[in-house]
C-alpha cells in the first residue's frame, strides 16, 4: 500500500517525521467515497504530512512520485515548526 511504502522510504532516508490522516469522505476522479458505521470503504482519502528540511524533501520527490503515481496528489507547503 502507498502509505506503508512511503513510510518505509522515509525511515530509510532518515526523514524527521510523517503522519497519515484518514479522511471520512472524499471526492475526485474516482467519484465520491465515504464511510458510515454500516459499511467499510477501502478507497477513502488519505493525507500524509511529511516534515523535514526542504533539501531532504526535494531529494525524495522522484521516489514519492514513483510510489504515488496517478493514484494521488502531491503538494509542497512551507511551514514554520514552533
Amino acid at each position: 500500500n502507498i502509505t506503508d511504502s512511503l513510510f518505509s522510504l522515509y525511515k530509510e532516508r532518515g526523514i524527521s517525521g510523517a503522519t497519515a490522516w484518514r479522511g471520512v469522505k472524499g471526492y475526485g476522479s474516482r467519484g465520491v467515497t465515504s464511510a458510515s458505521y454500516l459499511e467499510i470503504v477501502i478507497n477513502l482519502p488519505i493525507i500524509i504530512e511529511t516534515v523535514d528540511e526542504p533539501e531532504k524533501i526535494e531529494e525524495l520527490l522522484r521516489n514519492v512520485k514513483e510510489i504515488v503515481g496517478d493514484r494521488g496528489l502531491i503538494t509542497l507547503e512551507e511551514v514554520n515548526v514552533i
